[in-house]
């Protein structure tokens, strides 16, 4: 694998202790001029495998989907196809992370306060995260405290070819532990990279250092280092060393504590997709036909069967 440089230094343009007042505010203004598009939810509690798993009915997606159809229809002078990112809305813009990063609102959210932290220059979503990636994310994690999360390609639940990571703040939930998995990574051993017990699909869970959040240059350098061994721990590393492309689809989820990379074989199973909050322990289901058949099943063995199972 291809490795950047950790002498390397981004320049962070965000100003410390602005950004939840910025997310606030830019959430109210794009609200006020329909920018913003939340879809309405209803939601459960489904309990599989040591973790009660929140479900989403989405109950409106229909203003979501007509947009999309008429991003895939448009398409710029170079007959390339139309990107949401490049120009963003100023509408949804939060602030400036970094020299290579910008933070927005993701226009379709589910969660309170969904952001997007994407890359200025157009990246693919397939390539490898970098340093500069991990430098946003703690500079954003700094000052909100929040699970962030990467869907690495199309497999993986990405709708979008343009980089970006997701951060949502915390709780996931409204009651219970912040995030649904938690409670099963108590049993993870305290080593770089380990497993936890009992998950049944391939993956790869390691701690972080709570104090990273006071130093965002170092933390993101540090983390670096952790996914690298954990991506070589998958078998996921560089496929394409010339485009720095992964070589598989798979899950990252962080919080100043931990971060689990989880590999991925389908995008979805019985019609019901799944992206990385659902390795988080949160799930959509588009309607009630689908909640019946993910309680049939059970969420953990949906999980099982879009990753990799363990033999």
């Amino acid at each position: 694998m291809q490795e950047k440089t950790l002498t390397a230094q981004t320049e962070i343009l965000l100003e410390p202790g602005t950004l939840w007042e910025r997310v606030r505010e830019q959430t109210e203004h794009a609200l006020g001029c329909k920018a913003l598009v939340s879809i309405p939810t209803e939601y459960e509690f489904v309990e599989q495998g040591g973790v009660r798993f929140l479900v989403r009915i989405l109950s409106n997606l229909t203003r979501k989907e007509a947009a999309k159809q008429k991003q895939e229809k448009q398409t710029t002078p170079s007959g390339k196809e139309f990107n949401p990112f490049l120009p963003y809305e100023e509408d949804l813009f939060v602030a400036d992370i970094s020299d290579t990063h910008v933070c927005i609102l993701n226009k379709y959210n589910v969660a309170e306060y969904h952001l997007l932290l994407i890359t200025r220059a157009f990246e693919e979503q397939e390539t490898l995260l970098t340093l500069e990636d991990f430098t946003a994310m703690w500079a954003c994690l700094a000052q909100i405290d929040g699970l962030v999360f990467y869907n690495g390609g199309k497999t993986a639940g990405a709708s979008q070819r343009h980089k970006h990571l997701q951060l949502v703040p915390l709780p996931l939930v409204p009651t219970g532990p912040q995030i649904p998995i938690e409670p099963l990574l108590a049993s993870a051993k305290f080593q770089n990279v380990t497993t936890i017990p009992e998950l049944p699909f391939v993956h790869a869970f390691t701690r972080l250092d709570l104090d990273w959040a006071q130093s965002p240059l170092e933390a993101a350098q540090a983390t670096l280092l952790c996914y690298n061994n954990m991506l070589r721990a998958l078998s996921l590393e560089n496929g394409d060393i010339s485009s720095n492309r992964q070589s598989g689809a798979y899950n990252l989820l962080a919080t100043r504590q931990w971060m689990l990379i989880v590999p991925r074989s389908h995008e979805s199973f019985e019609s019901i997709a799944v992206n990385s909050l659902g390795f988080a322990g949160s799930l959509f289901v588009r309607n009630e036909q689908q909640m019946q058949i993910l309680k049939h099943l059970g969420p953990m063995t949906l999980l099982e069967r879009v990753a990799i199972p363990i033999k």
